[in-house]
């Protein structure tokens, strides 16, 4: 399971687990609440109408004065009214009132008068001072039939001549808890999903960004040249720095440990032919052979020379992330200097050069095209025969620029075909005579680099007709660094 979705489903569990029980909890205290709404409004409800009968409780005139036909009235009434979508049609208080023994003397529903009701927690607390309210079950057996009473003192002229208890059936506003409920029930889902994409975006993102760490690790370790990724959390961008340095400073040791193992073993040859030359020159010797060993020495140190200056200018090459000093090229210019610089060295070996090249605009690292163009040419020189001809093409599309060199030596034998881009790597050139001091094994690494930075790519192989082609491919833009 990847560690986004891991972190996806616990999180998801934990806002479940959250969202059940802030609706229980909030469930539980729904109705409670509702109720309490609705005894504080039967409070006033119950207070303002004791002011009203008292005056016909002193009198005895509950049962055929205007308070009875008021609330027969009322009974009768119609209502039209919308509370939060719900309808009310019928009205649903109703009063009864108590003598101060805590008789009934008047009930609006014409069910209980006469009925002693002083034990009732509503009338007994009333006759004694006190505020009193209960809730009881109009069906023992339906607990939806509950109601609510809520009493208030009857006095006149300070007396407390009775109790008028205020009823309304709890179900009158269950339509409302339900309601809520499932405007909870629908909000709180909606909020959990947003919640969960919201989840879903911050896994998967520290999952992906996790996950490009990862890439870059193993690029790192597959020995690819990777840059470490951007990331926009501060810690990860920080682990990502980290690693790249940590990079940097193995890659340091690494690199030091190879060049130093290659340059040992590349500059043996010339040192040991340099010693050998300079213990004979202490001896007597013909003035010719004196000078041939000079020019061994002269030609040997040339060649450590060489050497050196390629070893460091392909070890700068291959620490560089990226192109320095990109500029426009234009590929004819570019293809006229080479030709120009390499004169000589075609005119010395009578090599004719067929060019049929497209113009084309790219941009790159001038000097650094220039260098490794250079490195193929050379090496087609140094293969071909005297009086051959080298063959320059290229292509121009809308993404790359193409471009191969076709010459007529002897092609790369088969055991060489998977070694020619390795360092010190070398051939032996069809003149067979001493190797020149450029001869250093280092060129086609050198083109393979600069080829890379350019996020282009090199081939070198026989070809069909003959001799050897080497094609590259530069895509017009760079890569961002």
């Amino acid at each position: 399971m990847s560690l986004g979705l891991r972190l996806f489903l616990g999180y998801l569990v934990v806002v479940i687990a959250a969202g059940v029980a802030f609706y229980r909890e909030f469930s539980a205290e729904l109705v409670p609440g509702m109720r309490q709404s609705l005894e504080e409004a039967l409070v006033d409800t119950a207070n303002l109408i004791a002011e009203q009968v008292a005056l016909p409780l002193a009198e005895g005139r509950l049962d055929d004065g205007r308070f009875a036909t008021d609330l027969r009235h009322y009974s009768e009434r119609r209502l039209n009214a919308r509370i939060w979508d719900q309808s009310r049609r019928l009205p649903d208080l109703f009063i009864y009132i108590t003598d101060a023994q805590g008789r009934v003397v008047f009930d609006s529903r014409g069910r209980d008068l006469g009925a002693d009701y002083s034990r009732w927690n509503d009338v007994y607390r009333t006759l004694r001072g006190e505020y009193g309210a209960r809730t009881s079950r109009d069906d023992p057996y339906d607990p939806s039939s509950s109601i609510m009473y809520v009493a208030a003192p009857v006095l006149h002229q300070g007396q407390l001549i009775g109790v008028l208890t205020v009823g309304k059936p709890s179900r009158s506003v269950q339509p409302y808890i339900d309601q809520m409920r499932d405007r909870l029930l629908e909000k709180g889902t909606a909020l959990v999903l947003l919640a969960l994409l919201l989840a879903a975006l911050l896994s998967f993102g520290l999952a992906h960004a996790v996950g490009r760490l990862t890439a870059y690790a193993r690029a790192v370790q597959a020995g690819q040249r990777a840059t470490p990724p951007r990331l926009r959390a501060p810690e990860l961008a920080q682990l990502a720095e980290a690693m790249e340095a940590m990079r940097r400073e193995l890659e340091g040791k690494d690199y030091v440990e190879r060049y130093l193992h290659t340059l040992t073993h590349e500059l043996k040859s010339p040192i040991a032919a340099i010693q050998g030359a300079s213990e004979l020159l202490r001896e007597p010797m013909p003035e010719a052979d004196r000078q041939r060993f000079l020019g061994n020495i002269h030609q040997e140190g040339l060649r450590m020379q060489q050497v050196v200056e390629r070893l460091l200018g392909l070890a700068t090459l291959e620490k560089r992330q990226g192109l320095q000093g990109v500029s426009t090229i234009h590929s004819e210019a570019l293809l006229d200097e080479l030709l120009a610089s390499r004169a000589p060295q075609l005119h010395a070996r009578g090599l004719q050069v067929v060019r049929d090249t497209a113009p084309c605009t790219l941009q790159g690292e001038r000097f650094l095209l220039l260098q490794a163009l250079g490195n193929l040419l050379d090496n087609a020189i140094d293969f071909s025969p005297h009086g051959a001809t080298l063959t320059l093409r290229s292509e121009c599309d809308p993404r790359a620029w193409q471009l191969s060199l076709h010459d007529q030596g002897p092609g790369v034998p088969t055991y060489a075909t998977e070694r020619i881009f390795e360092r010190f790597y070398t051939l032996p050139r069809p003149d067979a005579g001493p190797r020149p001091p450029h001869h250093s094994g280092l060129g086609l690494p050198f083109v393979r680099e600069s080829l890379r930075l350019h996020g282009g790519e090199v081939i070198v192989r026989n070809h069909a007709e003959g001799g050897t082609e080497a094609r590259l491919r530069l895509p017009l833009h760079p890569p961002l660094t």
